[in-house]
């Protein structure tokens, strides 16, 4: 299997809580560029080579068979904007007919830019972690403050010139506080509110609650619009040929 279509790890068939308002089904993409302790998508983020890739004819196939009862695609990860060629990918995607979401860290903006001027995507979801100096801290020591408010600010800019189309989320781990929170809130454009997601412990084994230790990071999290999500996506990774059986195509 070519690239990009190699990088899709794992389906979420029908999910009626990662593009609020719509019934969509999500495909993950492996690897992320972050380590941020508190991932609940630890072993797609961080390894994603344990995972066989998805065939794009069963993918192919089973949207199809679906497309009557889908009202968007999202894609996840992972971070997406690492995937090289995602333009391709979603240009395929395209194909279908339907509006398609991704969710990112925001550390790659160029990469939205370059989506955004294709149409490829109609809505973006982007985590802030937390304030600026925080960011060493909440990612494992992988992004810097410095880059992460470059990154973040030209998101910004994105969000003003393409209104409607960005939603800004956080995650209350245990190393933010409200003043955390408060300041994170004080970065977004006018008009724009933060989504608060309530943070639930990963369920895997030797997780982290707090910030301390180096781990991946994915941008898969447990919270209201999410709740069980990153757990039942677990069940459709790696399922390789077996896909049709597992999403019933």
């Amino acid at each position: 299997m070519t690239a990009p279509w190699s990088s899709v790890r794992g389906i979420e068939p029908m999910s009626l809580c990662d593009w609020p308002g719509k019934t969509a089904c999500v495909l993950f993409m492996g690897g992320c560029n972050l380590r941020c302790p508190t991932c609940h998508n630890a072993e797609l983020a961080w390894r994603p080579d344990w995972f066989s890739p998805l065939p794009r004819e069963s993918v192919e196939r089973f949207l199809t068979s679906r497309h009557a009862w889908l009202d968007g695609i999202v894609i996840s990860g992972g971070e997406p904007t690492l995937v090289p060629g995602l333009d391709d990918l979603l240009r395929d995607l395209k194909s279908f007919n339907l509006p398609i979401k991704i969710d990112s860290n925001g550390m790659q903006p160029k990469v939205l830019e370059r989506l955004l001027k294709q149409d490829l995507i109609q809505a973006a979801f982007v985590d802030i972690k937390g304030p600026f100096a925080k960011y060493p801290q909440l990612t494992g020591t992988h992004m810097d403050p410095k880059r992460a408010e470059a990154s973040l600010n030209r998101i910004f800019d994105l969000a003003n010139t393409y209104p409607g189309v960005f939603v800004f989320r956080q995650t209350r781990v245990p190393a933010l506080t409200d003043m955390d929170v408060e300041e994170s809130r004080s970065y977004l454009p006018q008009g724009y509110s933060l989504k608060m997601q309530t943070f639930v412990p990963p369920r895997r084994q030797n997780a982290e609650a707090d910030s301390e230790a180096g781990r991946l990071s994915g941008n898969v999290v447990a919270g209201p619009d999410r709740a069980g999500h990153s757990q039942s996506a677990q069940s459709q990774w790696g399922q390789g040929p077996d896909l049709g059986k597992a999403v019933g195509a």
